[in-house]
């Protein structure tokens, strides 16, 4: 039976290579071929692993039973080399939730380490991004929480950090921000964004009134799902504009002192309830527009709170570090 995980309501599947196999799926034995080679097997694992069985899907539910499949570890000892598998079939070079999940999944096969880090690395095959892309876990307690710390790295800020195409420079709060066209197309709000590479590419969008935060269940009505399609997914699903490889959105609003509240609409997934990587992306801009200083940040999604911390260094953001927890969902 597969194992499937939640990560503040972000849901995913994790599987071994040889859990692949065992359906007739022909995975690589490495996984930076297997990446090479995802759209042979992706999509086929995708549906093994989280599709619904005939007549079990709920009316109104998202196509599939999780955000996306975890296939690894491909080695019996750290590092761990892991695949991010989302649903449309493409690979992700981070997540966060995912991450997470992953770590809760080799801690109770006993893999991880429990005081010393352990590195994962995630396989990919985006030509824009260097593969594997790796991340420091080091299991950790906050407030009787038991979860890992997630290092990961010196974020990257504007166009091009993550390779975005007619864009407009703009100010907001005397910092250099993007116009995107196509986001305040959507809706006039949305016109002020700031780019974030940390590991995988964001956008995140900057508003300052509660009421431009769209909902998930906005975000999933036909006309605005068609728009935010086009910009977060590359094509041919969607148009690749500003990003060819597309991009991860966000919506951050400022709620009070070190507290930013979000909405995501994943690269390959569309709305979700909470995600990592975007919960750290957003507490990057926050910081880059002077919304927040250096030090915890609490990012609020609908699936839950993100701890985030930035450190800084000259001047620059040097580390950012994510707190995630996970439990067992069958």
């Amino acid at each position: 039976m597969t194992r499937m995980y939640d990560a503040r309501g972000n849901i995913y599947a994790v599987v071994t290579p040889d859990n692949v196999r065992s359906n007739g799926i022909e995975l690589p034995a490495q996984a930076c071929h297997a990446a090479q080679t995802r759209e042979a097997w992706a999509l086929s694992a995708i549906e093994a692993f989280c599709g619904w069985a005939p007549g079990t899907q709920p009316p109104g539910s998202k196509a599939h039973r999780c955000d996306g499949l975890l296939v690894g570890p491909f080695q019996s000892s750290p590092p761990f080399d892991l695949l991010i598998v989302n649903t449309d079939g493409t690979l992700a070079e981070r997540s966060g939730n995912g991450l997470t999940i992953f770590s809760k999944a080799l801690s109770e096969q006993g893999l991880m380490p429990r005081e010393e880090a352990c590195l994962l690395r995630v396989h990919h095959d985006k030509a824009d991004a260097v593969s594997p892309v790796e991340t420091s876990v080091k299991p950790a307690e906050i407030e009787g929480v038991n979860g890992f710390w997630l290092d990961l790295g010196q974020p990257s800020f504007g166009p091009q950090a993550v390779g975005a195409q007619g864009v407009e420079p703009l100010t907001l709060t005397g910092r250099e921000v993007s116009h995107v066209r196509p986001l305040s197309a959507l809706n006039p709000a949305w016109n002020h964004s700031q780019f974030v590479r940390i590991g995988n590419p964001h956008c995140v969008t900057l508003v300052t009134a509660a009421d431009a935060l769209p909902s998930n269940a906005r975000m999933r009505e036909p006309e605005l799902a068609e728009g935010l399609t086009r910009i977060a997914y590359a094509m041919p699903t969607g148009a690749g504009q500003p990003c060819v490889a597309g991009v991860n959105l966000q919506w951050a609003m400022l709620e009070s002192a070190g507290r930013i509240v979000a909405r995501v609409f994943e690269r390959g997934e569309g709305p979700t309830a909470s995600s990592g990587t975007s919960a750290s992306a957003v507490a990057c801009a926050a910081w880059r527009v002077g919304w927040v200083a250096a030090g915890e940040v609490k990012v609020i999604m609908p699936g839950g709170t993100a701890p985030i911390l930035l450190e800084e260094r000259g001047g620059e953001l040097s580390r950012v570090r994510l707190f995630g927890t996970a439990r067992l969902m069958r």
